[in-house]
């Protein structure tokens, strides 16, 4: 304390030193900065969607120090207006098609904000009861609204954690089919080498990553091809083959990953047929869900999770099209004693009972959700979930998925009436992936590099692109909360305006030749 110039001298409990918490002042500046947060979202259309600025910006704007006095909220939020609102790229601008969106709702900023304002530690359900019990709640509820079956839930056989993302799922899944399969083998960790993990080439660099965290050998992990003839799904001939390959060279298949809603194509591989043969082989099965599996609350997609029931786990991301501010990500699993034998940790401080087991036989065993995460600490994310559930309902939430999906198929028709450009895979969500067709083939990736280029240039919309069997698409994801019709026609009329400069450039430089 003595380098901020204080002592336990001059400080008294209970100053004026400090307002924190102080109900009247904490009143009046959380009104400011979400008064903050309207004004923004109310002009959020003016700001150039991704951000202009260079590499290091920010340190020309601030100072090099932290500041040896308090500073007031005024003065904090004129410097997020002059220094931070510049860097951001904004994710929740109504022109934002980028990435897989980053939802955010009324309900879930609500959510979020009593989750911070209790700022409660559950990391077992003495340290917080209600924040173990709602989660548990909560993912029952989410687990019925895709028709799960109850093996997933806790109300059958199975449960549910959530996380922050899928990929801190995949790790844990990883975990426990690891050490699952070591004990097999003998318990010990000189097996590892010979662990396989499989996936397609479409599925999320993350479960590489996760993976090689686990200790399985980059050499082990089997991306497996895919192409247009399956619009980019894992195609089941493909995983036996691999598979009875590594059996036949002394490697164990140990993890297949099948993709519902893949990053670059939206693709969706055959659960089912995988399924069976991750169960002939005896591999753990994990389904990632974490874009598409929203959409499977919808009756009308939920035959793409036909098969869960032959899965071990299930992750999906509500902070991706749940409307539910970052972060949130489910995971389900069959068999949770598997991933608590894998992440259990024993600690005197940590050693969990119930006031009512000290009387009674009868108490209800408790989760410690510690042991289903990477982390010790975590957040009652479940009071945002459920803020957001409640206050749109099951109805609500289905609307949403489905207007999202309505503006990506008029996209999608629209982009295919104009003989200049061309729809490179079939729409499955509301992921859109398309391309200006070049004259000869060889220039279609500069083309279209270049059309990305100028769109986001222009800070009229933001998009992305993926190269899929080889081929250079752009990604129009739909899906920002904001996003509406109109927004969707003006992207359009944006990409024929930079598409009809690129092509007259273009027979300029082909008459020149």
């Amino acid at each position: 304390m003595g380098s901020f110039g204080l002592s336990a001298n001059n400080i008294t409990h209970g100053s004026s030193f400090s307002a924190d918490l102080e109900p009247k002042s904490f009143s009046d500046e959380s009104k400011a900065v979400i008064d903050f947060i309207a004004d923004y979202y109310k002009n959020i259309e003016k700001y150039p969607v991704q951000s202009k600025v260079e590499p290091g910006y920010l340190s020309a704007r601030l100072t090099d120090t932290a500041p040896h006095s308090p500073e007031s909220l005024e003065d904090i939020l004129k410097d997020v207006t002059d220094c931070i609102l510049p860097g951001l790229t904004h994710w929740q601008s109504p022109n934002f098609f980028g990435y897989f969106q980053a939802n955010a709702s009324t309900a879930g900023f609500l959510g979020e904000m009593l989750c911070s304002g209790f700022n409660v530690v559950g990391f077992n359900w003495l340290a917080s009861p209600v924040a173990t019990e709602l989660e548990s709640i909560v993912m029952d509820w989410m687990g019925k609204m895709l028709k799960l079956p109850s093996s997933f839930l806790f109300s059958g056989t199975g449960g549910g954690v959530l996380h922050g993302s899928t990929c801190e799922s995949l790790v844990c899944t990883l975990a426990a089919a690891r050490d699952k399969e070591l004990e097999k083998l003998g318990g010990g960790f000189d097996n590892i080498t010979k662990l396989v993990v499989y996936a397609s080439d479409q599925t999320h660099f993350a479960l590489q990553k996760s993976a090689k965290l686990i200790g399985i050998p980059p050499a082990n992990f089997r991306p497996l091809r895919t192409s247009f003839s399956t619009e980019f799904s894992l195609s089941p001939d493909t995983v036996r083959a691999a598979i009875e390959d590594d059996i036949k060279s002394g490697y164990v298949p140990l993890y297949l990953c099948a993709t519902v809603g893949t990053t670059g194509a939206g693709a969706v591989d055959p659960i089912e047929e995988l399924g069976k043969i991750a169960n002939e082989y005896k591999l753990w099965l994990h389904i990632d869900a974490a874009y598409a599996g929203s959409a499977c609350i919808c009756p009308e997609y939920r035959h793409y999770l036909n098969g869960v029931e032959l899965a071990d786990s299930i992750s999906l991301n509500p902070h991706k099209w749940f409307l539910t501010n970052m972060d949130c990500g489910c995971l389900w699993v069959k068999h949770p004693r598997f991933l608590v034998d894998s992440l259990s940790t024993k600690s005197d401080i940590m050693r969990n009972r119930s006031p009512a087991s000290n009387n009674s036989t009868n108490a209800a065993p408790v989760i410690d959700y510690k042991d289903w995460q990477i982390a010790l600490s975590r957040r009652f994310k479940a009071l945002k979930l459920w803020t957001v559930i409640r206050k749109h309902g099951y109805s609500g939430l289905m609307y949403h998925i489905r207007s999202d999906v309505s503006m990506a198929k008029r996209f999608e028709a629209i982009v295919a009436k104009d003989e200049r450009f061309e729809i490179v895979v079939p729409r499955k969500f509301a992921l859109v992936c398309f391309r200006l067709k070049p004259k000869r083939e060889s220039e279609g990736s500069e083309l279209n590099r270049k059309l990305v280029d100028a769109l986001n240039g222009s800070g009229r919309a933001f998009l992305t692109q993926a190269m899929l069997g080889g081929v250079y698409v752009i990604r129009c994801s739909i899906g920002t909360t904001l996003t509406q019709d109109r927004h969707v026609d003006d992207l359009w009329k944006l990409i024929q305006e930079k598409a009809d400069r690129l092509l007259s450039l273009q027979e300029l430089e082909h008459a020149s030749r």
